[in-house]
C-alpha cells in the first residue's frame, strides 16, 4: 500500500491518511463531527506502518472533515518521549487547521512537573486546534511576475496590520487576505515602487503558553502550528482561508508584485518541555526537536524549542511545505526566520552546507524562487551575516547598523561605504551578486523609521514584560525630545533625517527592503518589539496628513529614480575605477580619510550619478568634483525630494549642504 505523500488526501472513495512517528506503538486517526460543546469522535486505527510512517485508507470521508491523531507509546520525558493518547494532535501536513487553544491545562501533556510528573490524562479534544481534510491542490491562475533580483524592491508587511485601518478597503475585508488584494492597496504599493511583498508569517499560528497565560496573541505570527496551512485568522470568512490566500496572491501577481513568505522552520508554537502538546511533541518529539541528553529541548531560538535541522523528518517537512506554497499558490520566494538554525543540525556548529540548507537550495522547485536567510539565531555563535551559500540572499544586519550609526554621527565612513556599494566584502567571495545583500534599516523587529528618529530608548511596557523585552541596541536619536513633539524645528529635523536614511537605503547597491508603513510615517510609540499587540500600536494608520503624504511622495520619487538607471540597481560588483569617493573639500578620499573619526560626510560617484551624504549637525561647504556640470535630482531636505532648482551646477563649484542631508546629482 502506498504511504506517500504524507497528510490527508481525498480519492474517489474516501481519504488516505499518513503521518510519521518512529517512536509510536500505535496511531489512531480521529474523525471529529458536531459543534463546540457537542463534539463527537470516531477513532480509526492506522494499521499499516512503513518506514516509520503510519498510514491507512478510511472510506466515506470527504473534504471538510475535521480530524486529528492520537498516539500510543512510551511516556518517558527524560528521554524526550511524550506519547499521550489523551491529547489529540494536529497533522503536521494539514493544509487547513481550525480552532485555537482555549484551555492551556488541557493542552499540556503533563501534570505537576514536565520532566518528573505523570502524563496529563485530561482529553484535549474541544480545547485545541484540529486538522481539516481539503480537496486536491489547485494551480496558480497567473504566471509569477519573475522580477529580476537586481530590480527587486521589497516591502515587509503584516497581512492584518497593513490593511486593518485602510479606509478604502471594505470593513469586512480589512485585516485579511482580501484586504491586501484590494486595488487600493496594490495600487499604493505600485505607486511607491514595490515589486515584492515580504509577508510576516501566514502559516497556521498558535499562541505560545506564556502569551496564553497573559491573554495576549502572537501578533507577528512567529509561532507556527502547521507549515502547510494558511492562517485562518486572516480570512474574511471562517474556513475560506485557502481560497482567499490564493485570491490575494493572484491579485498581487496581476499588479506585478511578487509574494515572499516569511516562514519559521526553526521552532514551533509548542514551546519548551513545559509547553503544550498540540502536534510534534506528541507525535515523536525526538524526530522533530533538538533535545538535550536529559530530554529537555535545546533552545537556540529563544522560544523554548528548536526543530532539528539534521532530522530527515524535519528536512522532509520543511521542503514539502515550501514546495506546497510554490506549486499550489505560486508563491515567489521565502524569507527564512533565524535561518542560522537550519545550518546547525542537532543545535551544533553552523555549516552553510548543512543538510536542510542544501536540500532547499538544490530542490528543483525551490531553487527557482527567491531565497532569503535571516542569518542569525538567538546565540552569538549563530550570527552569520555573509556566511550562507551561493543560493541565498541575506538580511544584511551590518547594513542596518552602519546606516543607523552614520546618520547619528557615530562610526567611521569606511563601514558605511562598504554597505553603500553592495557589501562585496560579505558576498563576493562566495560567488554571489550585490543583490544577495537585502539592505534594510527598519523591519518588524525594532523601531519604525519615525521612531528611529523620535526615541532614544525602547518603550515596551504594553507588552507586559516590564520593558525587559526587545533590544536595547537601537542606534536611534530623538533630537532632544523623547517621543511626540510640538516643536516644528524638532519635527522638521526628524523628517529630514528620516528621508536621508530612507534615500541611503534605496540608493545603495543591493536589494532594498522597506518596512511597510514607513512610507506613511507610522509610529509604534517607541515600542521596538510589538509582537503581542494586535491593536493600533501595530496597525498602519492611513489617516491623511502632510507628513504621510510627503513621505509617500518621497518614497515614490526615490524608487522611480532607482528604477530609471541600471547604475542604481547594479547586477554585479564594482571593479577598480568604476566608483570614485570624494572628500567634501572636492578631492579624492585618501587612505587616512577612511580613519578620520571626525569625518561625517562623503561623496560617491557611480557613472553619471554623484551621491553626497552629510551626517553632521551643521551645514557644510562642499566642493563638487571637477567633472560636471551636475543637475540636482533629489534633495532629502525637501518634503517630496524634488530639488528647489534643477539648474546644472558646474564642476568644482562649492555648494552649501544642509545638516543631516543627502543630495543626488546627475551629469546631464
Amino acid at each position: 500500500m502506498p504511504v506517500f505523500p504524507l497528510g490527508s488526501h481525498v480519492d474517489d472513495t474516501g481519504v488516505r491518511f499518513a503521518v510519521a512517528s518512529a517512536s509510536a506503538e500505535s496511531v489512531e486517526v480521529c474523525l471529529i463531527d458536531g459543534a463546540d460543546g457537542t463534539l463527537t469522535e470516531r477513532r480509526v486505527e492506522l494499521t499499516e506502518r512503513t518506514f516509520g510512517v503510519w498510514h491507512g485508507h478510511v472510506p466515506g470521508v470527504a473534504a471538510g472533515q475535521r480530524y486529528g491523531y492520537r498516539v500510543h507509546g512510551p511516556y518517558r520525558p527524560w528521554q524526550g518521549l511524550r506519547a499521550n493518547p489523551a491529547k489529540i494532535l494536529v497533522d503536521p501536513y494539514a493544509r487547513r487547521i481550525t480552532g485555537r487553544v482555549t484551555d492551556l491545562d488541557a493542552a499540556r501533556g503533563w501534570v505537576d512537573d514536565p520532566m518528573t510528573g505523570a502524563s496529563n490524562e485530561r482529553d484535549s479534544l474541544g480545547h485545541v486546534p484540529l486538522s481539516v481534510v481539503t480537496g486536491p491542490d489547485g494551480a496558480p491562475a497567473h504566471p509569477r511576475p519573475d522580477v529580476p533580483w537586481s530590480e527587486t524592491v521589497i516591502a515587509e508587511l503584516h497581512v492584518r496590520g497593513y490593511t486593518k485601518c485602510h479606509p478604502e478597503v471594505p470593513p469586512e475585508h480589512r485585516g485579511t487576505y482580501l484586504g491586501l488584494a484590494h486595488p487600493a492597496v496594490t495600487g499604493h504599493l505600485r505607486r511607491i515602487g514595490v515589486t515584492a511583498v515580504e509577508l510576516l508569517p501566514v502559516t497556521s499560528i498558535a499562541d505560545e503558553p506564556p502569551l496564553l497565560e497573559r491573554g495576549m496573541p502572537n501578533y507577528w505570527g512567529y509561532a507556527t502550528l502547521g507549515f502547510l496551512a494558511p492562517h485562518a485568522g486572516y480570512a474574511s470568512v471562517p474556513g475560506a482561508e485557502v481560497a482567499e490566500f490564493a485570491v490575494m496572491v493572484e491579485a498581487l501577481h496581476a499588479a506585478g508584485i511578487e509574494v515572499i513568505l516569511d516562514i519559521v522552520p526553526n521552532h514551533t508554537a509548542e514551546g519548551g518541555v513545559g509547553g503544550t502538546t498540540l502536534s510534534y511533541r506528541g507525535l515523536d518529539a525526538p524526530a522533530y526537536y533538538s533535545l538535550g541528553g536529559n530530554g529537555h529541548d535545546a533552545d537556540i531560538t529563544g522560544t523554548g524549542n528548536t526543530l532539528d535541522a539534521g532530522s530527515p523528518t524535519v528536512i522532509r517537512l520543511v521542503c514539502d511545505a515550501m514546495r506546497h506554497w510554490v506549486t499550489a499558490f505560486g508563491v515567489d520566494g521565502f524569507r527564512i526566520d533565524l535561518a542560522s538554525v537550519l545550518g546547525r543540525p542537532r543545535s551544533g556548529t553552523f555549516d552553510p552546507h548543512a543538510p536542510l540548507l542544501t536540500a532547499i537550495a538544490t530542490d528543483p522547485v525551490l531553487s527557482r524562487v527567491k531565497l532569503i536567510a535571516e542569518p542569525w539565531d538567538a546565540t552569538g555563535e549563530g550570527y552569520r551575516v555573509g556566511g550562507f551559500g551561493v543560493a541565498w540572499s541575506e538580511w544584511n544586519g551590518r547594513f542596518r547598523d552602519a546606516v543607523r550609526d552614520f546618520w547619528r554621527g557615530h562610526g567611521g565612513i569606511g563601514e558605511v561605504a562598504s554597505r553603500l556599494t553592495g557589501s562585496s566584502d560579505l558576498y563576493a567571495a562566495s560567488g554571489r551578486r550585490p543583490w544577495a545583500s537585502v539592505n534594510f534599516v527598519t523591519a518588524h523587529d525594532g523601531f519604525t523609521l519615525r521612531d528611529l528618529v523620535s526615541y532614544d530608548r525602547k518603550h515596551n511596557e504594553a507588552n507586559g514584560e516590564g520593558n525587559r523585552d526587545g533590544t536595547d541596541d537601537n542606534r536611534s536619536q530623538n533630537f532632544g525630545v523623547e517621543g511626540p513633539t510640538t516643536s516644528p524645528v524638532v519635527a522638521g529635523r526628524r523628517l529630514s533625517t528620516a528621508r536621508a536614511v530612507l534615500a541611503t537605503m534605496l540608493l545603495s547597491t543591493g536589494t532594498p527592503m522597506l518596512l511597510g508603513g514607513d512610507e506613511l510615517w507610522r509610529t509604534q510609540g517607541g515600542n521596538n518589539n510589538a509582537y503581542c499587540l494586535d491593536d493600533p500600536t501595530s496597525w498602519v494608520d492611513w489617516t491623511p496628513g502632510p507628513a504621510p503624504a510627503s513621505m509617500t511622495a518621497f518614497t515614490a520619487r526615490l524608487t522611480a529614480i532607482r528604477r530609471s538607471s541600471p547604475a542604481l540597481h547594479r547586477d554585479s560588483f564594482y571593479r577598480d575605477g568604476e566608483i570614485l569617493w570624494w572628500h567634501p573639500a572636492g578631492r579624492r578620499l585618501r587612505g587616512h580619510d577612511w580613519h578620520d573619526g571626525g569625518l561625517h560626510s562623503l561623496g560617491l560617484q557611480r557613472g553619471e550619478w554623484l551621491l553626497l551624504l552629510h551626517a553632521g549637525a551643521d551645514a557644510l561647504a562642499v566642493t563638487l568634483p571637477p567633472d560636471g556640470p551636475y543637475r540636482p535630482e533629489l534633495d532629502s531636505t525637501r518634503p517630496d525630494g524634488v530639488p528647489a532648482g534643477t539648474r546644472p551646477v558646474p564642476g568644482g563649484a562649492t555648494i552649501t549642504q544642509p545638516p543631516r542631508s543627502l543630495l543626488l546629482l546627475r551629469i546631464p
